[in-house]
């Protein structure tokens, strides 16, 4: 499980109840509760979203948001050296010994690469089945991303549309002046709720589904480099060299230090 974003949105809830209750009672956390302004605003921009999209989309879209607090099982070190070991197995025994190899394999983007080359396929169609597999994982995944971005800047929008319904009915009534104050408080809440949406919940969750993916595209592509290279029987050392240059700088020197491949 992904602490970092358990303790990040905890973090952000406390510090939210902390500024609303600092100097006054807990009781003053009731303030910001307001079921029409919670409708209009949450209501609104789910409602938006789900006129976006079909509603298996929209399903989809909701189920990725578990997707944050879970940890990449895959690391660009570990793929490396897997490859590595594939690399050394298919220059001593051939490339068909790799067959036996690639079935013990868990990523299946990496064993389905293995075994076109165990098959002997053409490399350029190796090279253009992999990167046609990457491309539509790659869509995929921008669907969940702009699920959340496009839900993201509707929270706000809805948030301004029930604060102007607030201020058309507090502006209908100024014959009273004692109401003025909590009418105006109620309006100001929906613009709450739509900030509390966006930039609690959808930013975040859009970023990191965005950053797990980009570290997702860069390993396959890794992959793609190395299953070719086994495949032209490169030198596993030369191969090695060449995916290293996947890595950040201070990546690569601690795989060297613990003795590459």
């Amino acid at each position: 499980m992904d602490l970092a974003s358990l303790i990040g949105m905890m973090m952000c809830l406390g510090l939210m109840i902390f500024g609303m209750v600092f100097g006054k009672s807990f009781s003053a956390v009731m303030n910001f509760l307001d079921a029409p302004s919670a409708l209009v605003t949450f209501g609104g921009a789910f409602g938006a979203i789900l006129m976006m999209n079909p509603m298996q989309d929209f399903i989809k879209g909701l189920k990725s948001f578990t997707l944050i607090f879970k940890v990449p099982a895959a690391s660009e070190v570990d793929t490396i050296r897997s490859i590595i070991d594939l690399s050394n197995l298919a220059r001593r025994e051939g490339l068909l010994a790799l067959e036996e190899s690639a079935n013990n394999l868990e990523d299946e983007f990496m064993k389905k690469g293995v075994m076109l080359i165990v098959d002997g396929t053409d490399p350029e169609l190796v090279r253009s089945i992999l990167e046609a597999d990457l491309v539509n994982t790659d869509t995929r995944h921008q669907g969940n991303i702009g699920f959340w971005k496009n839900l993201g800047a509707m929270g706000p929008a809805w948030g301004m549309i029930g604060t102007l319904i607030g201020l058309v009915l507090m502006l209908k009534d100024l014959s009273d002046p004692d109401s003025i104050g909590p009418n105006m408080a109620v309006a100001l809440i929906t613009t709450f709720y739509g900030s509390v949406l966006a930039n609690w919940i959808c930013t975040p969750v859009a970023n990191k589904l965005d950053a797990y993916n980009s570290a997702e595209m860069k390993l396959k592509e890794m992959m793609i480099e190395g299953i070719l290279s086994i495949q032209a029987g490169e030198n596993p050392r030369v191969i090695e060299e060449k995916l290293k240059a996947f890595l950040a700088p201070g990546e690569r020197s601690q795989f060297s230090e613990e003795g590459g491949s």
